[in-house]
């Protein structure tokens, strides 16, 4: 593993340590669902290649979706994409009228990253990136950048709100050329979707139409589109907790929801749009309830079913639009303890917990957990870090003490026995074989 920088080891411990998905580093303590991941990275390559992707990525509280995104939104800007994500919430809604679908879309572009600014607030630097190709295409060719902006910017126009969109970004060179501050923050206001009023934006940038409720989805695929313009491979919608879908308590507003949800699905399925994709997390409730979730609409049900023929066989069909997370395995949480410790202790990884003290402390999860241990790792992985940082601050202190009744196993003349190690008892009070854990059976 490469050398850790003490800001992006702090920011992951921070964030694991809160049961949140580190903005950074992810990379370092990603472990298992190779099959997952995979059939994501095949759907960034379509989207690369002009195609579209759209999947719902399904697993409990604490099993690993939102870090899942994550990862598959740091692959996509290695790819070259850009990428937008927020988390929906009562104030941030698939479908509204009152402004919560246009809140939606402020969060997503304040979230726009590309590979050379992975943190957000990319709006601005993908707009000039487009501009600064332009003018670089006009000096070759000797004629007005304005006007070969337009001219690259004509493909918008056969799209809903794409003439105005192209103006804004005409509005924003001719601001970029003049040095007019107040024009540019305009335009970049309209692109971000922060204009409430059409005579505001009329006023200033001299357009007809602004991001609204009932057209955030079209301006979604506007940007799809200019970023591909810009340079870019394509863009990829991130929407976690799509549960707050599953618990609005007006049906009329859950299935505007779901009805969203079919619209984009059949747009990307039928090959109506290119270069998006859309990556959506959510609970088993929010997907199966017949009576508020994703089930409950008939139009969704028939289209998402699970494939008869992989369920029969017991296996997963990793090309399906409904993408279950499997369990880690215990050896994927041994591995994923190894990679965070190594993480908290970079200089000396056995400085705090050897080998033998993580598989005592995943016999101890399993124990006082049982099988959600690996089912949900949120919790292990929260305990674990809380456990290092403890041992951290108190160097006097043993793993053994805190851990409680460690369960060991041992091979004793081709047999296993299994023993219990009472945390009171004095270290050392025993044979220094009978101590160690001679077979962890992961």
């Amino acid at each position: 593993m490469s050398t850790i920088r003490p800001r992006e080891r702090q920011a992951i411990i921070q964030s694991l340590r809160a049961g949140v998905t580190p903005r950074v580093g992810l990379e370092r303590i990603q472990v298992g669902r190779v099959n997952e991941v995979n059939a994501l990275i095949t759907d960034l390559d379509n989207i690369s290649n002009g195609g579209s992707a759209f999947r719902i990525v399904i697993g409990d509280f604490g099993a690993g979706k939102s870090f899942f995104l994550q990862l598959i939104r740091y692959i996509a800007l290695k790819k070259g994409l850009v990428t937008v994500n927020a988390d929906l919430s009562p104030d941030r809604r698939l479908y509204s009228r009152t402004g919560q679908t246009r809140n939606l879309f402020r969060e997503l572009t304040a979230n726009m990253s590309t590979r050379a600014q992975p943190d957000g607030n990319a709006v601005l630097s993908v707009v000039e990136k487009f501009v600064g190709e332009q003018q670089r295409i006009a000096q070759e060719q000797g004629k007005d950048p304005e006007q070969i902006i337009k001219q690259s910017l004509n493909s918008l126009s056969e799209m809903v709100d794409g003439y105005d969109f192209a103006n804004v970004v005409a509005a924003y060179w001719r601001a970029y050329n003049l040095g007019d501050e107040n024009l540019k923050n305009a335009a970049v206001r309209y692109l971000r979707g922060e204009y409430t009023l059409r005579s505001d934006a009329r006023r200033d940038l001299g357009v007809h139409a602004i991001i609204e409720d009932h057209n955030v989805y079209d301006h979604l695929k506007l940007w799809a589109r200019f970023v591909r313009l810009a340079g870019y491979q394509g863009l990829l919608v991130n929407l976690d907790e799509m549960a707050n879908v599953y618990k609005l308590s007006n049906s009329r507003s859950r299935n505007a929801c779901y009805e969203q949800i079919l619209h984009m699905l059949n747009n990307c399925l039928q090959g109506s749009v290119e270069g998006i994709g859309f990556l959506l997390g959510g609970t088993p409730d929010f997907m199966y309830d017949d009576q508020r979730g994703v089930f409950s609409y008939d139009a969704l049900k028939t289209r998402l079913a699970e494939n008869s023929f992989a369920k029969i066989a017991g296996v997963t069909d990793y090309s399906a639009t409904v993408l279950p997370l499997n369990n880690l395995s215990p050896e994927d949480i041994y591995v994923l303890l190894q990679r965070i410790r190594l993480v908290f202790c970079p200089d000396d990884e056995t400085r705090l917990l050897t080998n033998d003290a993580l598989k005592a402390f995943l016999l101890h999860c399993s124990q006082n957990i049982g099988e959600a241990y690996f089912r949900t790792p949120r919790n292990t992985i929260k305990s674990f870090v809380d456990l290092l940082s403890v041992l951290d601050q108190n160097p006097a202190l043993k793993w053994e003490t805190l851990i409680g009744s460690i369960k060991i196993e041992r091979e004793v003349d081709g047999e296993t026995l299994t023993t219990l190690k009472d945390s009171s008892d004095e270290a050392g009070s025993s044979d220094g074989d009978d101590d160690e854990l001679a077979s962890f059976k992961l």
